[in-house]
């Protein structure tokens, strides 16, 4: 039994890693961290009708205006994270509105958890930049 506990462990560990070391689809570098919202662009949090996951870094949402935002993260929070996976996204109290990374708190929940992410840039990509997305990943 505990030999199965650990080969179940390798396992995950070597699929975790192999995840990892996926190179991103995305084809744009990322943007500059720190990066926001012009006046006029902003997002209302309500308005997020779909997600997709790129990479262990990357979310793309999508809003019900039909425009497409790529959302890079500190870190890896979306590591492991698969396309079902919930997103939560909480507004800061008195304000709806994102227009800078601050602005967005948002976890991903796995089983019951949530994984707090830390937003490191928000910039609504061109139809050009999502024509050029995999569909596999189009939010």
């Amino acid at each position: 039994m505990r030999m199965a506990f650990l080969f179940a462990t390798a396992a995950l560990a070597s699929a975790g890693a192999a995840l990892a070391a996926k190179p991103s689809p995305l084809t744009t570098p990322a943007p500059a961290s720190g990066a926001g919202l012009p006046s006029g662009q902003c997002i209302r949090s309500q308005d997020i009708q779909s997600h997709s996951v790129a990479d262990r870094q990357t979310m793309l949402i999508k809003t019900r205006q039909r425009e497409t935002y790529r959302v890079t993260m500190k870190g890896g929070c979306l590591a492991g994270a698969i396309p079902s996976d919930p997103i939560i996204t909480r507004s800061p109290p008195g304000s709806s509105l994102i227009c800078r990374p601050l602005d967005m708190d948002l976890a991903i929940s796995r089983g019951g958890f949530e994984t707090p992410c830390i937003i490191d840039s928000i910039v609504k990509m061109s139809a050009e930049e999502v024509a050029a997305l995999p569909s596999k990943i189009r939010p």
